[in-house]
């Protein structure tokens, strides 16, 4: 079912969870730089780099909030979907990929339940490559109405660390945050078997808002 927020909720940005290790230390940095500028102009040049820096990774962890769409399937993420391919077990894998200007929060495709999480260690190739294939990434798979539906995150040249925000065993909505991948990176959605995908490679996805099925 889709959320009900008020247009002050929509409106609201928030921070992803999992951001602090990278973010908190870049801030600290840049706060230091720009005290110390004042009384030094040697600090004065390090203290561009630094608060751009900080700048960008605010940007970056970055998690608005959305009002989801209806639809049986919806985005998990932010991106351009980069293939739709048939599967040998008759599913639709639309892989999404998502540059380092996208939000990075990962969203449930549909409502049901948690039924595994799993972490596969791998490489770290850019996620838009097909050696992507055998990078660092986390399996989801989710009991819901249309059956088993799986998730993959995968990680990219940059993005070295996925962060589940659910365990196993957890019931979520459609919609709802269930994880981050660290910088640019890539998301892949298998559509059932009988579920045509509404989406055309190239095309701009929006995480909780954009329907990949067609009715």
């Amino acid at each position: 079912m889709p959320h009900s927020q008020s247009s002050a909720q929509r409106g609201r940005v928030r921070l992803a969870r999992g951001a602090s290790p990278w973010l908190l230390p870049t801030v600290a940095t840049a706060a230091v730089s720009l005290v110390r500028a004042r009384r030094s102009g040697r600090w004065a040049a390090v203290a561009v780099p630094t608060t751009a820096l900080a700048a960008g990774m605010l940007w970056f962890f970055r998690d608005p909030e959305r009002e989801i769409a209806t639809g049986r399937v919806i985005s998990p993420a932010d991106g351009v979907v980069q293939s739709i391919m048939p599967w040998k077990d008759g599913r639709t894998r639309v892989a999404i990929f998502m540059s380092p200007l996208n939000v990075h929060v990962n969203r449930a495709p549909l409502a049901g339940t948690v039924t595994s999480v799993e972490h596969i260690p791998g490489g770290f190739v850019p996620a838009f490559n097909k050696e992507s294939e055998n990078n660092e990434r986390v399996v989801w798979h989710f009991d819901t109405e249309l059956g088993d539906i799986e998730m993959v995150q995968i990680a990219g040249a940059v993005a070295r660390r996925i962060v589940p925000y659910v365990p196993q065993g957890t019931k979520v909505e459609q919609g709802e945050r269930i994880g981050l991948i660290r910088f640019g990176s890539r998301v892949d959605v298998y559509l059932p078997e009988g579920v045509e995908p509404a989406v055309e490679v190239g095309q701009a996805t929006t995480a909780g808002v954009t329907r990949l099925d067609r009715d």
